[in-house]
């Protein structure tokens, strides 16, 4: 599921968005920011349905090897350990994945199948596939440790497929290391048990709600809170703050006094984070004393109430 550091994440490119275009539709972004969280939801399930058709194509090329008129003794009697991996197997018999699937016609793989074949050729050039089809043990275990290495070591760094994915979505650029991990958590926890069961994008309905409190109440103070930073940062002239520095100090804003339940240090923190990705070397520093100068006067001034101890 999406987590909330990657929901600011969206939010930040959608108010930076916003306001390059100089839109004040806010209702046609608002639905637009939440199309593109929706849509990496998509792109998580296409690395998982990736797994199913390359194990899909692997079963083909051994039923054809079969069928051969002049088929050898491997043609016939094939090592079936990849086809039979019981990880993978979980994730092609998932009803809730297939429905989605289905339902929202990821139909990607069948489109462009040469993709599916570019991975398993270089699965089957891999040490990792031979050491993995000569091993012994015949355990889940070793099924799931070979298909976390497989993802992690050849379908994510994939350059193909990560510009596959860039021309069909261009948001996913940013999406694609979060999902992989997201991929790898989802493989790592699978138990061999119970049936795989597509989980949910949001965690609750807060994290839901979050995407557009946060998003319309920022767009809807702005201004306002640009006053407010510029009365922090009397050396700097506004033009002279970087843009994304700027969202990111307004979304603080926005979380310290719209959001009680999110501790103020937590606030500061996850957007020092974020400038130190996505912004220049020595923003972290810059967005730290800004937002801990701006905590105090909110805190003094009773604007920003906190809900439950420690949450300052």
């Amino acid at each position: 599921m999406i987590n909330r550091r990657h929901i600011r994440v969206k939010v930040m490119q959608s108010v930076y968005a916003m306001q390059q275009s100089n839109s004040d539709d806010l209702i046609r972004e608002e639905k637009f920011l939440k199309h593109s969280i929706q849509k990496m939801f998509d792109l998580y399930v296409l690395n998982l349905q990736l797994l199913i058709e390359i194990q899909k194509l692997a079963r083909k090329r051994i039923e054809l090897s079969k069928k051969k008129i002049l088929a050898t003794k491997e043609d016939l009697n094939p090592n079936q350990k990849f086809i039979n991996n019981r990880l993978i197997n979980l994730l092609s018999e998932s009803v809730s994945l297939d429905s989605y699937v289905e339902l929202n016609n990821l139909n990607y793989w069948d489109l462009d199948d040469k993709y599916v074949q570019i991975i398993f050729d270089e699965l089957l050039a891999s040490e990792l596939y031979s050491k993995y089809m000569d091993t012994v043990e015949d355990s889940y275990n070793v099924d799931r440790s070979f298909v976390i290495s497989f993802f992690r070591e050849i379908i994510a760094p994939n350059e193909k497929i990560a510009d596959y994915f860039e021309d069909k979505m261009i948001s996913w650029v940013d999406d694609m290391p979060f999902v992989n991990t997201w991929v790898l958590k989802t493989l790592n926890k699978q138990s061999p048990k119970n049936p795989f069961i597509l989980g949910s994008l949001y965690k609750d309905n807060d994290d839901k709600q979050f995407v557009a409190d946060l998003f319309n109440k920022t767009m809807l103070n702005h201004h306002k809170y640009e006053d407010q930073i510029k009365e922090k940062t009397p050396n700097w002239e506004t033009d002279r703050i970087a843009d994304i520095d700027m969202i990111l100090i307004k979304m603080a804003i926005t979380e310290f006094l719209h959001f009680p339940s999110i501790p103020s240090r937590v606030t500061i923190n996850e957007f020092i984070e974020l400038a130190k990705d996505y912004s220049t070397n020595k923003s972290g520093y810059f967005i730290n004393g800004v937002l801990d100068k701006l905590a105090k006067d909110y805190l003094a001034s009773n604007a920003m109430v906190k809900i439950g101890r420690g949450l300052l």
